[in-house]
């Protein structure tokens, strides 16, 4: 009542693929995340295909007043990721869809950080609850909100009507990874055999090739602080091969900022 009249006055539609939804049975759908504004309209999606869908959410956003209030009434769940157990942190996920409810996971975690908007490398979530139940995993790309709403936007772009488009695809077959023992690296392929899926439905949508290599927040991050190294320590040689006077003074400096 509160986000559909919105939605269907800002957004035009193309959507595909909501055969591939399960009709009945427990099952999570893996999407992609470009845009604040992106999980309002993939749950208009969602709803359409007469499968409800429920988001995951950190624990904490159900202790806060109305936010807290609107995650527990509209049967959200909460992500414990405090639990020392990898697994316990999902065990919320894991009934619902023991009880044959619809999962919704952003296996990125975030919303990505590839500067041209393609799916980040995975986080192993979804991956933990897919070998847990078995319950079928179905793909998702969408692509249209992040022009409505970019990342990290405060003000939409109404203007010209964005179309919102997702596609969703068959489950991931995951059963090579059935009966074996979790270990970070089965989870670790298994992530990626999901993202992998996802990214082949946005290609798709956009008819353009993703990058060869996912983007890896983690080994930017790496990439970042040693290039920051290397930086300072080209600094460094520099005020050596200063002349005397001039390298006590840039150390001064430096030592009063």
């Amino acid at each position: 009542m509160i986000c559909k009249p919105p939605l269907v006055v800002l957004i035009k539609r193309d959507w595909r693929g909501m055969e591939n939804i399960p009709a009945d049975g427990g099952f999570i759908t893996v999407v992609n995340h470009n845009s604040h504004a992106d999980p309002f309209a993939y749950a208009h999606f969602q709803y359409n295909t007469g499968r409800v869908p429920r988001f995951l959410a950190k624990s904490g956003l159900f202790k806060k007043g109305l936010v807290g209030a609107a995650m527990r009434g509209t049967g959200q769940i909460p992500v414990y990721r405090e639990s020392t157990d990898a697994l316990s942190a999902f065990r919320a996920a894991i009934d619902a869809v023991e009880r044959g409810e619809c999962v919704a996971f952003y296996p990125e975690g975030t919303l990505t950080r590839d500067p041209d908007g393609w799916p980040m490398t995975g986080k192993t979530g979804a991956a933990r609850v897919a070998l847990q139940t078995k319950c079928p995993v179905i793909p998702v790309a969408q692509w249209g909100a992040n022009e409505l709403l970019p990342p990290y936007a405060k003000k939409p772009h109404l203007l010209p009507r964005k179309t919102h488009h997702v596609l969703a695809g068959p489950p991931v077959d995951l059963s090579r990874f059935y009966d074996q023992e979790v270990t970070p690296e089965l989870l670790k392929e298994a992530t990626e055999a999901i993202m992998a899926a996802i990214t082949r439905l946005l290609e798709e949508i956009r008819g353009e090739k993703a990058p060869a290599v996912p983007y890896d927040p983690r080994r930017e991050r790496i990439e970042q602080r040693r290039r920051t190294e290397a930086q300072n320590r080209g600094g460094t040689a520099s005020v050596a091969q200063q002349e005397p006077g001039v390298r006590e003074a840039v150390q001064e400096e430096g030592q009063g900022t």
